[in-house]
């Protein structure tokens, strides 16, 4: 088996053009399609409209291909969109393909495998408890065993984590998008071994921040009733020209991070910044951010909780993005902020898809 990743631009968040062309040219087969991650315009608050949008036009595209209805492509592919292109960041979408049957045969080196899958059905009171974090942990190690591959190969856990409607608020205090980002972050760190069992509790749920997943991305979609789960690895039972690696920003200035990241890649800056020639080796790059809540950067005092012209958020986002942009030479970068347990506070982690040496 093997993973094939396209990216495209886009000029809307409806603008489904570059798909569209490459499914007319047979290059993509809309059956292989396992997940699609993306970055959209919009402010990436609960009221941002355009990751509806963005979902709305892949439905329509994509229903005739699966026989299906366009409400129901969520069911068979992975959607899921960030909102919020601040600054360099150039809104786009990164379609992921898996091409061929599982195979036992090991090879000499390790290829980008991706696995999909979802939760059971969370109740409102279950979320941003420990539940929750023993579900997702359930999934993902689920998906590890489907790809026949460890904690150490697993570099990236994308999540849509889970919001179901709440009838009664008095009994589902804690659902909400923190609460769900940072019970599914957990969970993460408890399937892939980087927090024990016996750290954990209801009252450590975003409170004890020295608990965190290195490889965690997670956002929240309010009205969804189970966690949607994207799981990439490196196997060796996988073929294929790509790779993935991952690091950590103590904070979001530590370019270094950056740095390590292409390393593992095999791949090096020439005074900073990659070469045209390398920057076309990045197909997919991920980060999440957010702003120190004490307010400080490596003892500096930064405004981004107090400046009431401009959300936190999207400072951070645009922070963090335009780091990538720099190092990497090319402004397709896939920034999501709010971080609960995703990183130190202040930080968070990064992960790059590029074409292996």
């Amino acid at each position: 088996m093997r993973t094939e990743v396209a990216r495209f631009f886009t000029q809307s968040p409806a603008d489904m053009s570059g798909l569209v062309d490459a499914i007319a040219r047979e290059e993509i087969h809309p059956q292989n399609i396992v997940a699609i991650i993306g970055k959209t315009e919009g402010n990436g608050g609960i009221n941002d409209f355009t990751r509806n949008l963005s979902i709305q036009a892949l439905g329509y595209l994509l229903a005739p291909f699966l026989d299906c209805l366009p409400e129901q492509v969520e069911e068979r592919i992975v959607l899921s969109f960030s909102g919020g292109s601040e600054g360099v960041t150039a809104p786009h979408l990164l379609v992921f393909s898996v091409i061929g049957q599982p195979s036992t045969l090991k090879r000499s080196s390790k290829r980008l495998a991706i696995a999909t899958g979802s939760s059971r059905n969370f109740s409102p009171d279950e979320v941003g408890r420990m539940a929750m974090i023993h579900e997702t942990a359930r999934v993902v190690v689920n998906l590890m065993q489907e790809l026949r591959v460890t904690a150490d190969d697993v570099h990236l856990v994308q999540i849509k984590a889970a919001i179901p409607p709440v009838s009664s608020p008095a009994t589902a205090l804690r659902c909400d998008m923190a609460w769900s980002r940072a019970a599914s972050a957990l969970g993460v760190a408890l399937a892939l071994g980087e927090i024990s069992e016996n750290q954990l509790s209801d009252a450590a749920i975003q409170s004890d921040w020295s608990l965190y997943s290195s490889r965690a991305s997670v956002s929240a979609k309010p009205c969804l009733i189970r966690s949607e789960i994207i799981l990439f690895a490196n196997s060796d039972c996988w073929e294929g020209d790509l790779a993935i690696a991952h690091g950590l920003m103590r904070d979001i200035i530590d370019v270094p991070s950056i740095y390590g990241v292409l390393k593992q890649l095999g791949i090096k800056p020439v005074n900073g910044q990659l070469t045209a020639g390398d920057s076309k080796k990045i197909v997919g790059v991920f980060a999440k951010s957010d702003a120190h809540p004490g307010n400080y950067i490596r003892n500096r005092r930064h405004t981004m909780w107090t400046d009431a012209d401009i959300s936190d958020m999207r400072y951070s986002r645009c922070v963090v993005a335009a780091l990538l942009a720099g190092v990497l030479g090319d402004t397709g970068v896939y920034v999501s902020t709010r971080a609960e347990h995703q990183g130190p506070q202040g930080g968070g982690p990064v992960a790059i898809i590029g074409i292996a040496p």
